[in-house]
This record gives structure tokens, C-alpha cells and sequence, in this order.
């Protein structure tokens, strides 16, 4: 009781997962969804064209081209991943769009990439942040800045624990802090050099001429390519309103369209807008500062507002804003990275257990796994943002090429008059282009620096999934053909349903989906007590994970399922001429909802023994019990803590 109470000051009160309502106020509308999604893509302005900047070297007139081609990049993606929502509007993203329109392999590929993009999205959103604190703190503070992002990880973990709409909340007025002070200094710092515009084109286009007479259009385009593919974490976050549709309020659809419709808007503008700051105000490097903090402050030391004291104070405020925006993007990994792990483990890829929701209906596993990982990830990389980058970057643009060539290949397929397929295919084609083409600069120019790592994990991922996949097939043909066993047991002749007796010694069966391990354990109890139970009650708490909990359909569905197992049991034993009835519970967590329901049979029915079936395995050890929850052990614990008796019968695989 008080680890409870505890758990309930830190995280809040449970919230009923059956109740229409909770479902509905927990559903994030368009502004909200913006908020808590799109600030992955927003954030990215701090990084990414600061990396596509660098990349230019001294040919800083280059960085008109890269204006152009970062905010056109940003509607290509977003335009085409507008497709992804409307084919999968129940969420997944980029990996449920390679698994169902490239194959299942593939979708695991892109699942693996996807979780390490999330993870690397919490660790590169926190460094980034930290480091924009830094830019206005004294250079002693660097040493520090370490355990300062480990802080930040562990705070955005309580507050997600805690439940989506709470952390988003919170962070709101950091999100619209952020966008007010760089769209009136991106404004203020473009027309602050409006006399310049005009000639900037004719400038920019002889300086690139007599670039090219030095070292070729080869040479030029190269170094382009290079800066480009560089800022490609200028387009992470894009991808995250369609992994996460089934956060949304309804119409889902509509609403995934209008969230990506202000994620490109405001990206565009603003990355965009940054790279043409640095092309106009002449950005330089600093030591300890970031290039968009040594460029705000030039531009906020001439808007004239006041003495040095002013200045500084202001710039304070715009980079405690990004900062802050860059902490509202780290969410964004505690919201798509557990989503997409629920997903793989609806499939089977990871562990069942990761479905599984929280009081606070939130994938608590998903949570927990995807703040330790990105702390692991910042120990390793010291908090360096140019590696973090280039890990991001090509987890990212992997994701991007599989699921955009998941939409060239469903549009080849589906050349159906009235659906437009034609100009869908060319925009998927032409996204699909972009981001392959990213993805092997990236590789082939990074693979020593970082790259290798990237691939490496996301090999040993893949095989580890692989595995578990295995693990799962082999145990549930196994169940299969112990459901076979049983299968051809015969129901009797009655026809008359027969109602239990408070005063009997009563069997409670504690079943699941597998008819033959709940007639296993029915049968195995009245060979070992012939004659001694009068009535037979079967109890099935069904557990609302995040798979079900992806729309009322689903829910609606998973009831009439557990209904169906439940009244063939009670049929069985009635065509026998037993007396049996049955139970049906739904919560978040099985064992508190088993415990409750015995706890309500043992009052009704006092004379009772309950009994339930355990998987055994030949080998059993770390992994199986990784990939099996032991609720069958901790649900006799609390029956036996509440004085009530429970046997479990084991059923070997």
C-alpha cells in the first residue's frame, strides 16, 4: 500500500482504460499534436543547418542553394508521408508501411532504424539543448554538461510516466515561446539586410561561376551534396505524426494532414530562414557557443533595444527558449519510440510486454527503454552533437528511403483511375530519390566517422528481433498443437444450462485465449478430485495494452473475443451437466484485475480453490523469461497474501 501511494504522487492516479471518455480526453488534437510531435522537426533548426553551414567551409554563398533546397526538401517529405497517414491511419508509421508494402524483413529493418531514431532523437534533442544553455554560461560549465542532460532524460521520463497530455501541457508555452522569438529575429534579420536581397541571386550565382571555373561543376556539386546530405537531420522529426496517428483525436486522418501541414510550415520557414541569417550576417564560429547563438547575438546587439546588459538578457531568453524547445523534442522520442516498440511487439519482433499500458495507460516499458538507451548513447558519445548527427541522420534517412519505396511499389500496384496515381507515384519516387541519395553520401563520407556504429546496431537489433520472432512462432505452435490435443474433446448431451451453488467446493479456472490449457487444467482437476467440485467458474482479465487501446473498435473486438472463449468453457461444462459460470475483467494490469475478480468469487463462492496453467519450457532461463511474464506466479503470490488457495498446474512446450 505504500509503494502505491508513492507510485501514485509521482505518476498520478490510475485512470480507467474502459471509459470512452479517458480515451477521448487523452486524444490529441491537431495544435496539441503540433505541440507534442512536431517539435521534433522544429528542434532540428538548431542543429541541422548549423551542420549544412559548416559543411561549406569558406563557400558560405553556397548557403543560398541550401536555403532553397532545405525548405523544399521539408514539403517533399511531409507531402509524401501525408500518403503514409492516409494508408495507416491506425499509426506505425514508417515501419508498418514497410512491412505490409516491401515485406516483413524489411519492415523489421525499418522498425530498428525507427527505434534507434527515437532514441537518438531523446539523446541529440538533450545535447543540443544543454549545449544552447551553455552558449550563455561561463566555459567552466562545460565539464558539467554531461550529467545536466542525464538530469533532463530523467525528468522527461516521471513526466511521461506520468501520461501524454500532462507532459505536453507542461511544455506548451516553452513550444510558442520558441517560435514567437526566432520568427521575429529570422523576420527582423532577413529585412534588417532588405537592401541586399536584390542582388544576392546575381551575386551568389557569379561567385558559384567562378567556383566551378576553379574546381569544375562537379566539384561544386559535390560540395553541395555534401553540405545537404550533412544538414539531413534538418528533416528528422517529419516522420512522427505518422507513427503516432493513433494519438490523435478524431477524424485521425484530417488531423495527422493539419499537424504535418504546421510541422512543414514551421520547419521550412524557420530552417531555411537560419541558413539565410548565416549567408547574410556573415555567421562565424565561436568557441563554446553554438553558430545560431553567436548569430543571435549579433543581430540582437543591432536591433539597438537597450546597453550590453539588455542584449545579453534577451539572448538569454531566445536560447533558453531553444533549449527548452529542444527538451519538448527529446518527448517526442518517450512518445513515437514506445509506439512503434508496441507495434514490433504486436508483430512479435520484441516482447509482448511492451504493448502493455501503465495506470496511467502509457507504455511504461517502451518508456523506461527508450530514456536508459538514449542515456547509454550520450555516455558513449560524450554529448557530442556532430556524432549524434550522423547517427541520427542515417537511422533517420534510412526509415525515410524503405517507407517512401513502400509507396512507389503501392502505387505501381494500384494504378486505379480517380485516385490520382500518377502524381502520388512521382512524389513518393522523388522523396525516395532525395532520401536514398542522403542516406549513401552519408554512408560512404561518415561510415569511419560514426556511420559504422549506426549499422552495427542496427544489425544486432535486427538479429536479436529476429530471434525473439522465432521464440514466439515455436511457443505459440506448441500451444497450437496442445489446443489440437484438446480440440476433439466431445460435448455432452445436456442442453439445459446449470447454475452453481454458493455452499459447493467450487474450481476457479483463471484462463486465456488457449482453449486447451483451460480444458487441460479442467480435465487434470477432475481426474486428481473425482467428484469432489460442484461448481466450475472460469475468470478471464483480459489486459488492455496500447494494440487495443489504438481505437474503441479494437476494444469493442477484444471484449467479444475473451467473451467467446469464456462461454465455450461454461457451454462445455454444461453439456456435461456441471455447473459453471464465468468471469470477465479488462485493466491494465492482469494480476490486479485477477486478484480483484478472485477476490469477488472468494466472497460469493467461499468454498473455493483456484487454479490456472503455466508455460514450461525445456530450457528455461533469462530469455524466455524475458519474452513471458511470470503472471501466473505473481497472481498466486497475492492470492496467497489474501488468504486465498491457488494451484498452478504446469503445461509443458
Amino acid at each position: 500500500m505504500k509503494n502505491n501511494k508513492i507510485r501514485e504522487i509521482i505518476l498520478g492516479k490510475p485512470l480507467d482504460p474502459m471509459k470512452s471518455e479517458t480515451r477521448h480526453s487523452m486524444a490529441l488534437v491537431a495544435f496539441l499534436a503540433w505541440v507534442g510531435l512536431g517539435a521534433d522537426g522544429l528542434s532540428s533548426s538548431a542543429y541541422g543547418p548549423e551542420e549544412t553551414f559548416r559543411a561549406l567551409g569558406g563557400h558560405t554563398h553556397l548557403g543560398l542553394y541550401m536555403a532553397i533546397a532545405t525548405a523544399a526538401t521539408v514539403f517533399i517529405i511531409a507531402l509524401a508521408y501525408n500518403q503514409v497517414i492516409e494508408l495507416f491511419p491506425t499509426g506505425g508509421g514508417g515501419y508498418r508501411v514497410a512491412s505490409k508494402l516491401v515485406g516483413p524483413y524489411l519492415g523489421l529493418i525499418s522498425g530498428c532504424a525507427l527505434i534507434l531514431d527515437y532514441v537518438l532523437t531523446i539523446a541529440i534533442s538533450i545535447a543540443s539543448g544543454v549545449d544552447a544553455l551553455a552558449s550563455f554560461l561561463p566555459l567552466g560549465f562545460q565539464p558539467y554538461k554531461l550529467w545536466a542532460e542525464v538530469f533532463f532524460i530523467g525528468l522527461l521520463i516521471v513526466m511521461n510516466l506520468r501520461g501524454l497530455k500532462e507532459a505536453i501541457q507542461i511544455l506548451l508555452p516553452i513550444f510558442l515561446g520558441f517560435v514567437v522569438t526566432h520568427l521575429v529575429l529570422i523576420v527582423y534579420g532577413i529585412f534588417a539586410h532588405a537592401s541586399h536581397l536584390p542582388e544576392l541571386i546575381p551575386t551568389t550565382v557569379a561567385e558559384t561561376t567562378d567556383l566551378a571555373s576553379h574546381i569544375g561543376w562537379a566539384g561544386v556539386a559535390g560540395m553541395l551534396l555534401l553540405a545537404y546530405s550533412q544538414g539531413g537531420g534538418t528533416y528528422t522529426g517529419l516522420e512522427a505524426v505518422s507513427n503516432n496517428v493513433n494519438l490523435l483525436a478524431e477524424p485521425r486522418v484530417r488531423t495527422g494532414k493539419v499537424t504535418m501541414l504546421y510541422m512543414a510550415l514551421s520547419l521550412a520557414f524557420t530552417a531555411g530562414g537560419i541558413i539565410l541569417l548565416y549567408l547574410l550576417w556573415d555567421a562565424q564560429p565561436v568557441a563554446g557557443e553554438t553558430l545560431n547563438a553567436s548569430t543571435f547575438k549579433t543581430i540582437i546587439a543591432s536591433m539597438g533595444l537597450g546597453g550590453e546588459v539588455v542584449n545579453q538578457g534577451l539572448l538569454v531568453v531566445v536560447l533558453a527558449f531553444e533549449a527548452g524547445l529542444l527538451f519538448v523534442a527529446a518527448n517526442t522520442g518517450f512518445l513515437g519510440g514506445p509506439s512503434v516498440l508496441s507495434n514490433m511487439a504486436a508483430d512479435s519482433w520484441v516482447p509482448h510486454k511492451f504493448r502493455y499500458l501503465s495506470t496511467r495507460l502509457v507504455t511504461q516499458n517502451g518508456i523506461l527503454v527508450m530514456g536508459i538507451a538514449a542515456l547509454a548513447i550520450l555516455w558513449w558519445t560524450g554529448g557530442s552533437v556532430t556524432l549524434l548527427v550522423v547517427l541520427y541522420s542515417i537511422s533517420v534517412f534510412l526509415t525515410f528511403a524503405i517507407s517512401l519505396f513502400g509507396l512507389v511499389l503501392y502505387w505501381s500496384r494500384n494504378r486505379k483511375k480517380g485516385t490520382q496515381w500518377k502524381r502520388r507515384w512521382l512524389l513518393s519516387a522523388l522523396g525516395f530519390v532525395i532520401c536514398a541519395g542522403i542516406l549513401v553520401v552519408l554512408l560512404f563520407e561518415k561510415f569511419a566517422d560514426g556511420g559504422w556504429a549506426t549499422a552495427a546496431i542496427i544489425a544486432a537489433m535486427a538479429v536479436f528481433c529476429f530471434y525473439i520472432r522465432k521464440h514466439y512462432r515455436e511457443t505459440k505452435q506448441a500451444i497450437h498443437s496442445v489446443d489440437e490435443v484438446f480440440a476433439s474433446q466431445p460435448f455432452g448431451p445436456n442442453q439445459e444450462p446449470v447454475e452453481p451453488n454458493q455452499d459447493d467446493q467450487t474450481a476457479v479456472f483463471i484462463v486465456g485465449t488457449s482453449r486447451g490449457g483451460g480444458l487441460h487444467a479442467l480435465l487434470w482437476v477432475q481426474r486428481m478430485f473425482p467428484g469432489h467440485f460442484k461448481n466450475f467458474l472460469f475468470v478471464n482479465a483480459r489486459t488492455v495494452d496500447s494494440h487495443a487501446y489504438g481505437g474503441e473498435g479494437a476494444m469493442e473486438q477484444m471484449r467479444t473475443e475473451a467473451a467467446e472463449t469464456l462461454e465455450f468453457f461454461v457451454d462445455f461444462c454444461h453439456s456435461h451437466g456441471m455447473a459453471a459460470s464465468s468471469y470477465l475483467g479488462f485493466g491494465t494490469d492482469a494480476v490486479e484485475e485477477v486478484t480483484r475478480l478472485c477476490e469477488e468469487i472468494s466472497r460469493e463462492f467461499p468454498h473455493s480453490i483456484f487454479f490456472t496453467s503455466k508455460l514450461i519450457f525445456a530450457s528455461d532461463n533469462w530469455f524466455t523469461r524475458l519474452l513471458h511474464n511470470q503472471a501466473a506466479l505473481a497472481a498466486q503470490r497475492r492470492l496467497h497474501l489474501e488468504g486465498l488457495q491457488m494451484v498452478i498446474l504446469p503445461m509443458k512446450v
